[in-house]
């Protein structure tokens, strides 16, 4: 970029700051350019990628009167972007994340997670796989003319550096541990910044503890005798149980209890019989 264009890319810069509510911070470190425009392509509407200089993205960020942007200085990392919606942070995320590519690994790669890999056959012949296998501790065995791994191992953890032996290994099992795609950091919105281990959320676990919440106040309100339009009709049927439980308890006749009452009555009279000489 000339210098004669950077004032005008930092202009830029503070502008994209007002005018989008979402605001994130990428690290573009070795992600193929491929990759970057599919992306582009995938988000298309969504959102827009800046690519610019660390520099030119910190003097927009000291000009900008944006709420809270002066916060995403310190997530700007490796080789930095930005990125511009209007979408919540969350559901940008899950964009981004549902168009990652799975990739082989390389030494010095780091791990996205903790890396198993699983008993089972391997479809290696025996020879020279199973020592490469066991560089990594991995427990073999030779089943049926072919390499077997005798139990799960945790290759490499979740945030450690792969080493050259796993990712031989990885690569002989044709396994692809790692992810292509854009690295999210951190999201501005508002005055509140995301970073990227607060937006990985399971959907399935999210929802499934929303469901038990809902489901642990509504008993709770209930139990509490606290009226509310989604508990009354429960609170009437539990008062209702109650009831017909103390009038069958104590024999007292109504209507809506009398075939409860001699059915109990019954079920004693039989009980009676098994205990009493005949």
């Amino acid at each position: 970029m000339l210098k004669s264009e950077k004032p005008q890319e930092v202009e830029n810069l503070r502008k994209m700051f007002d005018s989008y509510t979402t605001i994130g911070v990428l690290n573009m470190h070795k992600l193929p350019a491929r990759q970057l425009q599919k992306m582009r392509q995938e988000l298309r509407g969504a959102a827009e990628i800046r690519m610019s200089k660390k520099n030119l993205i910190f003097r927009a960020i000291d000009v900008s009167g944006k709420e809270g942007i002066k916060q995403m200085k310190g997530k700007i990392t490796g080789s930095p972007a930005l990125i511009f919606s209007n979408e919540n942070p969350f559901k940008l995320f899950r964009l981004i994340k549902e168009n990652r590519a799975p990739a082989s690994a390389k030494a010095g790669d780091i791990a996205p997670r903790d890396l198993v890999i699983t008993q089972g056959p391997t479809g290696l012949p025996p020879g020279p796989a199973i020592s490469t296998l066991q560089k990594v501790g991995l427990k073999t065995s030779v089943q049926q003319g072919k390499i077997a791994v005798a139990q799960d191992k945790v290759v490499v953890k979740a945030g450690e550096i792969i080493s050259a032996d796993a990712a031989g290994v990885f690569n002989l099992l044709k396994m692809e541990p790692m992810e292509i795609g854009l690295d999210l950091v951190a999201v501005l919105e508002g005055d509140t910044v995301y970073d990227k281990q607060v937006l990985d959320i399971d959907r399935e676990v999210y929802l499934k503890n929303v469901e038990v919440a809902l489901q642990e106040s509504l008993n709770l309100s209930v139990e509490l005798g606290w009226p509310t339009e989604d508990n009354v009709e429960l609170m009437v049927t539990k008062a209702f149980n109650e009831a017909k439980s103390i009038a069958v308890a104590c024999s007292i006749a109504e209507k809506e209890f009398i075939e409860d009452i001699m059915v109990a009555a019954i079920r004693e009279a039989e009980e009676m019989k098994k205990i009493i000489p005949q």
